[in-house]
């Protein structure tokens, strides 16, 4: 195995960040510093360090899908103290999610023990689709929907485009169906606030083909091969 493809199968970083490591002589195999790319090693024989740290892959590589609750933390420790979504998962694997949601959002992620598939999947230039379901108070024109599409503009910077299409409207919140695939910071509810329009409730459905359906809130499951291999084509 490739020396990069092991140090981002660890979760040490992307592959290309991972040769900057190698470069900088970070890494040491078998106790000799390697700063030469390209190198390939045993994984299961060569010992491989970083900063003096022994690497190790995952004895088994793991590939779930969560229903993020409101609530919760998408990170391993919370200085606040909050909830993580660590804590909906029962192993003792250090776990990467592919794309986060902020506390106050719902819906799906992605969570494997793989670094360098999860480093690849939410990488922008394989622009995999991620769907929201956003309820907001009032109704939405349609004008109002044309400046999403476009872009809002924010400070100056126009947002990516988006993909936005009306749902419903119950007299009281509507319903919008928003697709991005760049995943800037806060993105959807930035949009929205440059708007004017204020958020009842964001969820994540979708993450390129595989849905957020059939998990209940604060639960999981292990992807379905078919699930992992719409993934790996995105790639």
């Amino acid at each position: 195995m490739r020396l990069n493809k092991f140090l981002a199968s660890s979760g040490i970083a992307s592959r290309r960040k991972c040769d900057q490591l190698i470069t900088e002589g970070k890494i040491s195999v078998n106790g000799k510093p390697v700063t030469e790319l390209g190198i390939v090693i045993n994984e299961k024989k060569d010992k491989v360090f970083y900063e003096g740290r022994q690497v190790f892959l995952p004895s088994s590589f793991i590939y779930i899908k969560l229903n993020k609750p409101k609530g919760y933390a998408c990170t391993a420790s919370d200085e606040k103290g909050r909830k993580t979504i660590y804590e909906l998962v029962p192993t003792e694997e250090r776990l990467f999610s592919i794309g986060r949601l902020d506390y106050e959002t719902e819906g799906l992620i992605i969570l494997t023990n793989d670094g360098d598939f999860a480093n690849k999947v939410a990488h922008p230039k394989y622009s995999i689709d991620k769907e929201y379901q956003v309820t907001i108070e009032g109704e939405i024109k349609e004008s109002e929907l044309a400046v999403l599409r476009k872009g809002v503009v924010i400070d100056g910077e126009r947002m990516p485009t988006a993909k936005v299409e009306f749902m419903s409207f119950d007299g009281k919140f509507t319903k919008v169906s928003v697709v991005i695939n760049e995943g800037m910071n806060r993105q959807v509810r930035r949009m929205f606030e440059a708007i004017g329009k204020t958020i009842k409730l964001l969820k994540r459905v979708r993450i390129g083909k595989v849905k957020l359906g059939g998990v209940r809130r604060g639960s999981w499951r292990d992807l379905t091969t078919e699930e992992l291999d719409s993934l790996v084509r995105s790639e």
